[in-house]
């Protein structure tokens, strides 16, 4: 299901320079909803866990030399003495910490009380729900893998954390910033997942369904918040989610690159984008208008010149 924002919509007769044009979020933005979310969750998860072709076809990527031929190995967290990216290895703990805390001091300084509620909402909803369907969707040995390849890992709690971290960010930001945390957010999902792909510690359908769950949580909160009025005056920054894709997929080159695998390296990119692209459609434009008039002010002109050729005497 896509939605078109209704802050981009015009009505009919609309006169120029009124809300729809200084919106800054023109045209149609696809945005996936919560139940389409959910719906593609279970879906990569039937077909990439619960049958043969999807072991095979994923387990088929885990024939490599383990995680040291990854690009993004010395910054895994992997080698012995070497730094991990957030929320790589022993980093994932206090970067859920460090994002939380930050969430609610920009919440405290905004004093966004329900946006605040909702972003914690959304980082705690995503681990949550991540724990919980770990715990009841089964993987079974279709294949007859090996043992390394048995153990349940869909879907991922590394993707989960920058997931739900960087949507909670985009939900408390100010509209202003919005658009640079939204960038920010998707670079850091693209990198991360790339990197749990390239070093062996995640499936694509592992990384998937982190964010499609992610994405969930957030359209859900997003949808049961009140209604916020689009702030007027605001910039346009046409160039910037082509920018924030542009960086999302060369980082998703780079986190998910291997030296022993071209193959491998372009499935893992492949699925680290598709994090990133869904991380975009779930952040679109919230605002909404507040007054039907507000959104049409050329038809409410209309109205009194309507009065008027009714009350001309007649002939």
């Amino acid at each position: 299901m896509t939605q078109r924002d209704p802050s981009t919509s015009s009505g009919p007769g609309q006169a120029p320079g009124t809300a729809a044009e200084s919106n800054p979020a023109r045209g149609i933005r696809l945005r996936v909803s919560a139940p389409l979310c959910l719906l593609a969750f279970l879906a990569v998860y039937l077909v990439a866990v619960c049958t043969p072709f999807g072991q095979r076809t994923e387990n088929a990527l885990f024939s490599g030399y383990g995680a040291k031929p990854a690009w993004i190995y010395d910054w895994s967290g992997a080698a012995y003495g070497s730094s991990a990216l957030p929320p790589l290895e022993q980093t994932a703990m206090p970067t859920l910490l460090v994002g939380i805390a930050a969430i609610a001091a920009v919440t405290l300084v905004r004093r966004c009380w329900w946006q605040g509620c909702a972003a914690i909402g959304i980082v705690m909803a995503t681990l949550g729900s991540k724990e919980l369907t770990r715990m009841i969707l089964p993987r079974p040995d279709l294949v007859g893998a090996r043992v390394s390849l048995i153990e349940a890992s869909f879907p991922s709690g590394h993707v989960a954390i920058p997931a739900g971290l960087a949507l909670g960010a985009v939900l408390v930001a100010s509209p202003r910033v919005r658009p640079y945390v939204t960038a920010v957010g998707m670079l850091w999902l693209a990198v991360t997942a790339g990197a749990v792909q390239a070093t062996y510690h995640h499936r694509p359908s592992d990384v998937l369904g982190s964010a499609l769950l992610a994405c969930a949580c957030y359209r859900l909160a997003v949808r049961l918040l009140p209604p916020v009025h689009a702030p007027g005056g605001a910039r346009r920054l046409r160039a910037l989610p082509t920018v924030a894709l542009a960086l999302s997929a060369a980082g998703a080159l780079v986190a998910g690159a291997r030296d022993d695998s071209v193959t491998q390296s372009l499935v893992f990119a492949a699925a680290a984008f598709l994090c990133a692209a869904l991380f975009w459609s779930a952040s679109g434009p919230r605002q909404r208008t507040g007054l039907r008039g507000a959104e049409h002010p050329a038809a409410d002109r209309r109205v009194p010149a309507q009065r008027r050729s009714d009350a001309t005497p007649r002939s």
